[in-house]
This record gives structure tokens, C-alpha cells and sequence, in this order.
């Protein structure tokens, strides 16, 4: 029996529940796919294109870090959904849908529910009570130099989690098209894409970043709604009649169907699956590449009707990753999926491929490269935002305020833009380290433990900040050190990174703490410290910086 590899922590492997079903590897012939490599290459030029044209205007920090804020609410509400509907949602949900069924579709629902806690509690009081990142909302009631240094390194270490996600994405998508399983190809991807996002960083800013994610966003939805359709008519519009294929589709039978394929076979498997919802739900309203997106319009009102779009849009696209991931089981079958890649991150260009008559097809060739292009497209639209992101919080919150010390003159703008762009080609090389030893790991899940850490260092410390009226200073580095310092360290000695076959390093085994996400942890413990730093510590807040924060928030008075 062709056994497939779980992923780790995740209880019973496909292949022991039944018999192997017969369906074969599909062959994916690098010598058919030319047309694939010429979208690829299209998909590039435009997006520098892009870049080139809107980069010449305008270098101010206002300029290179929001994109002046003219942009309109649908607008960024599109740019919004671009930089949220990643390769972790393209490749690596649907992915999951295909290898686990129902448990694959809660990721689904996790990131989708997630909006609704943007949508009241973050937009617009972020909005009116910050400039560019999350560090200037602390700022404005809490001493500058210990909360900038606390948020500014836990938004760089979330997007460099969120970018290993996304790299990863790339390597496996563009080692299919190859035909190869090598890690050559996937490694100079990864440098490729790696080179690409820094490019689009330093000459574009915020506004090319945003044009291009308008761009992704459109061509993503696009092709969803064409594959989805297509997946439709195969099975006559008969969702029943797609589902029991999906089912006799994958070893597990009937069980596919059913909750606890992936999150069911343990106590353990239990946990983590509360602990993954957590992290999914909460950890969105922590994400500096969505927190910045605020920024890029006029007004809070223009915040909230942009989630509102993003909300409407996001909430289409997860709609149709359930039917890509039931028409790849149905179409392909799981135990292609898993052979062609073991964490399922080409589920979609292969049922591409399917739909369009399979390898060697004029149609399964289109299919194919128009798939793997937008999905291309994706990621390095995704990986832009990111890389701004946390170059922005490296150079405007560590750079100019944390690491500054008080006997040098205060860094003009052009000084904090420069070092945003050297900042983005070192968190650029960085990210491109890190993601090859990744490779074994489903995008959706690696995307999860960037949540996760988001909503244990920054989600905390933001509430407390914009609702507590005692939080102090005190308070908001306990909250966030002590949400960040734990998930990190949980992570570290998980089965995510060692004591398993898809681990990070497989051959070794230091892991003791048995949950692949630590967010049933870290999270709690982030609230957590941040009230025992602030209840402990001897500092009182100022009522008067809180309430003009307060009314800051609500009205939109004085906001930038």
C-alpha cells in the first residue's frame, strides 16, 4: 500500500482508513507547458510595469507608507482582499479541502469569520487613532520608545511568518510546472519571487503595492469563478452528486465527509483544532499588512466600507475554495493530490489541468498555465504587501523612535524612507532562509501559526489600548513580549518543527509541547500579562491622554 504521509500531530494517515483507491498521479510534463512559463513571465513584467510607472510618484514617507491615502473605499477594499486572499487561501485551503474534507473547509470559515472582529472592533478606531502602523495607535496615550520597540518587532516577526507561507506557496507551484520534485527548482523560486517583492517594495511603496494587489485581487476572483463554474457543470450544478464523489474520491470514504478526519483522533488533535479556530478568528485584527491598509483612505468611515467590500469579496472566494477542494478529490482523487504534493498545495492547478482534458490537452495546458498564473500572481502581490509592512514598522517605529537615542537629532522622512527600503531587502533575504526548510508544510497551516502570533502579541495589546482606561505602558509590553515570546517558543519545540515527517527538520526530534499551534496558549497568556503588568506595576495611566484617545477614536477629531 502506497501509504500517504500525515501531516504531523494530525492522528491517522489517509491511507490506513481504506483501501487505495485508483487513481494515479497525474503526469505534469514541463515540455507541455511553455504557455504556462510565457504567463508567468507576463504576470511579471506587468506587475514591475506597475511598479516602474506609479514608483516615480512621489518619495514622501506619506507617499512611499500609504500611497498618499487617496485611494477610494472599493478600491482598497479590493486592495484588502488581495493582500488577506493569499497563497495560503488559493493553494492551501483548497488544498486541505481535498486531502480532509469537512475539517480542510474550517480554515474556511476561520478566516472568513475573522473579518467580522476587524469589521467592529478594529477599522475605525484605528483608522482615526493612528498614522502608519499599529505602534502609532499605542503611541498616543503610552510612552513612545517601549511600545514602539515591543509592537515594531512583533510586526516583523508576524509578517516574516506570513511571508515563509507565501514562498513556500511559490516553490511548490512552480516545481510543478517544471515536472520535477527536486529541490532546485523550488529553491531558486523561492529566491526569484524573494528578489521580485523587494524590487516591488523599494521602487513602488504603498501605492504600486496597492495597485498591484487590484490587479491580483481581480485576477484571482476571476479564475476562481471560472473554475468553480466549470467544477458546477461537470456534476449537472448536483452538489450532492459532488460530494459523494469527493467522498469515493479520497481513502477516508464516507468519513471525508465528517468532522474529525484531521482534528479528531486524539485529545490532542481536539485541542488543536480549538486552538487553530482561535488563532484564525482573532488573529486577523492583528496582522500589520491589514492594519496598514487603514491608512491608505481619507477618512475612518472609508476604513469601515472598505472591510465591508473586502468582506463581501473574501466571503465569495472561501465560498468557491469548498468547491475547488471537493472537484480536486472528486476530479483528481486525494492520493494524486498528496503525490504531487504531500501538504496538497496544487490541488487547484491540477484539477486545472482535469477540467481542461487532462496532460497533453490544448485545454488542460490552458487551464493549467492560466491557473498557476494567477496564482502567481498571488503570491507575489501578497508578499509585497508584507515585505512593506514590516519595513515600514522596522524603519518607522525601530528605526526613527525605539533604536534612536535621544542625544541624535530626530531622523527626517527621507532618512526613515531610505531605511525602509534597505529594511525590506534584508527581511526580504531573510524570509527567502527561512522558507527552505518550510517546504514540507501546507501554506494554509503555516499561514495559521502567523495568526496565531498575531493575535497573541498584538491583538491583546491593541484592545486593551483603545478600551481599558488603567493600561499602561507596562501593561502593553508585557502583553505583547508576553504573547510573542510564547508562541514563538511553543512553535519551536512543536511537531511542527521537529519529531515528525513533515516537520521543519524531520530527522531530528526536541519537540515537547504537543499542539501544532499555539494559540490556545499564547493567546490567553498575551491578555493575560498584559493586565498583570499593568495592575502590578506601579505607573497609572493618564485619564486625559485616554479620553482624547477615546474621543479621538469615536469621532475621528484630530486624526490624520
Amino acid at each position: 500500500m502506497n501509504r500517504l504521509p500525515q501531516l504531523s500531530g494530525s492522528g491517522t494517515p489517509l491511507a490506513t482508513v481504506l483501501p487505495p483507491f485508483p487513481h494515479t498521479q497525474p503526469s505534469v510534463d514541463g515540455s507541455h507547458h511553455n504557455l504556462a512559463v510565457v504567463l508567468f513571465a507576463l504576470v511579471v513584467v506587468m506587475t514591475l510595469a506597475i511598479t516602474l510607472w506609479v514608483g516615480r510618484r512621489g518619495q514622501a514617507a506619506e507617499d512611499f507608507y500609504t500611497g498618499g491615502r487617496d485611494f477610494g473605499p472599493f478600491q482598497n477594499g479590493i486592495a484588502l482582499s488581495g493582500d488577506y486572499l493569499s497563497a495560503a487561501s488559493f493553494l492551501g485551503v483548497t488544498g486541505l479541502i481535498a486531502l480532509y474534507g469537512y475539517d480542510g473547509m474550517l480554515y474556511s470559515i476561520g478566516f472568513l469569520v475573522a473579518w467580522l472582529v476587524v469589521l467592529m472592533w478594529v477599522a475605525e478606531l484605528v483608522r482615526n487613532t493612528g498614522r502608519y502602523t499599529l505602534a502609532d495607535v499605542l503611541a498616543t496615550r503610552m510612552r513612545q520608545r517601549p511600545v514602539r520597540a515591543a509592537a515594531g518587532t512583533a510586526s516583523v516577526v508576524v509578517t516574516l511568518l506570513y511571508l515563509i507561507a507565501q514562498m513556500v506557496g511559490a516553490g511548490s507551484l512552480v516545481a510543478l510546472l517544471l515536472g520535477t520534485t527536486g529541490a532546485a527548482a523550488k529553491t531558486w523560486t523561492i529566491v526569484a519571487v524573494g528578489g521580485l517583492m523587494i524590487i516591488y517594495v523599494t521602487v513602488g511603496g504603498m501605492r504600486a503595492t496597492t495597485w498591484i494587489q487590484i490587479v491580483k485581487a481581480l485576477m484571482l476572483t476571476t479564475g476562481a469563478v471560472l473554475l468553480t463554474v466549470w467544477v458546477l457543470v461537470r456534476f449537472h450544478f448536483d452538489l450532492a452528486e459532488l460530494m459523494r464523489t469527493a467522498a469515493h474520491g479520497s481513502p477516508a470514504g464516507d468519513r471525508y465527509l465528517e468532522p474529525g478526519l484531521l482534528y479528531g483522533e486524539s485529545t490532542t488533535s481536539r485541542l488543536d483544532f480549538v486552538s487553530l479556530g482561535m488563532a484564525l478568528v482573532l488573529g486577523t485584527a492583528g496582522l500589520p499588512h491589514i492594519l496598514s491598509r487603514f491608512y491608505t483612505v481619507p477618512t475612518a468611515r472609508a476604513a469601515r466600507r472598505s472591510v465591508i467590500w473586502a468582506i463581501g469579496m473574501v466571503g465569495c472566494f472561501y465560498l468557491m475554495t469548498v468547491v475547488l477542494g471537493l472537484g480536486a478529490t472528486a476530479l483528481v482523487g486525494a492520493r494524486a493530490v498528496k503525490a504531487a504534493n504531500s501538504a496538497g498545495n496544487t490541488a487547484v492547478p491540477l484539477l486545472a489541468l482535469n477540467l481542461g482534458g487532462g496532460e497533453g490537452s490544448t485545454g488542460g495546458t490552458l487551464f493549467f498555465a492560466v491557473t498557476s498564473a494567477i496564482a502567481f500572481a498571488t503570491i507575489l502581490a501578497v508578499v509585497a504587501g508584507l515585505t512593506l509592512a514590516s519595513s515600514v514598522s522596522f524603519a518607522h517605529d525601530l528605526y526613527a523612535q525605539a533604536f534612536r537615542s535621544r542625544n541624535k537629532p530626530p531622523v527626517t522622512e527621507r532618512q526613515e524612507v531610505v531605511m525602509a527600503r534597505i529594511s525590506a531587502v534584508a527581511i526580504g533575504g531573510l524570509a527567502i532562509v527561512l522558507s527552505l526548510y518550510a517546504q514540507r508544510l501546507n501554506v494554509a497551516f503555516l499561514v495559521s501559526l502567523a495568526f496565531a502570533v498575531a493575535a497573541s502579541a498584538n491583538l491583546p495589546t491593541l484592545v486593551y489600548n483603545l478600551f481599558w482606561r488603567r493600561f499602561t505602558t507596562r501593561g502593553a509590553c508585557w502583553a505583547t513580549y508576553g504573547g510573542l515570546v510564547p508562541a514563538l517558543v511553543l512553535v519551536f519545540f512543536s511537531p511542527v518543527v521537529s519529531g515528525s515527517r513533515t516537520a521543519m527538520f524531520p530527522g531530528v526530534d526536541f519537540h515537547w509541547f504537543p499542539l501544532e499551534n499555539p494559540g490556545l496558549v499564547s493567546i490567553p497568556l498575551g491578555f493575560l500579562l498584559g493586565w498583570i503588568g499593568t495592575v502590578s506595576g506601579e505607573e497609572k495611566a493618564d485619564p486625559d491622554k485616554f479620553a482624547e484617545l477615546e474621543v479621538r477614536s469615536l469621532t475621528g477629531a484630530g486624526a490624520v
